[in-house]
């Protein structure tokens, strides 16, 4: 699986999220702002925050968006989604 696209749809999801400290390096790649983020997906930048920390977990809806997001986030900046490690 060299291809970074393949890479990124095996990182992200409908279901599956990467680790906080991914999605927040993402997020920097792109350079979004927590805010950015939030409005995109339509939530308050605490929940973003909290994302990232992994101190919560988006619920379903919040989850399919925020998974997209990443998706995009990653095809963009495939040099991060290769720094990912085998797991979860």
């Amino acid at each position: 699986m060299s291809d970074p696209l393949r890479r990124s749809d095996a990182l992200v999801d409908a279901d599956t999220l990467p680790p906080p400290r991914v999605r927040q390096q993402l997020r920097l790649a792109a350079g979004f702002t927590q805010a950015d983020v939030a409005e995109a997906i339509g939530v308050k930048r605490v929940a973003v925050a909290r994302w990232e920390a992994g101190l919560t977990q988006p619920h379903r809806n919040n989850r399919l968006r925020y998974a997209q997001f990443l998706r995009r986030l990653a095809e963009e900046h495939p040099a991060v989604a290769q720094e990912v490690p085998g797991g979860n």
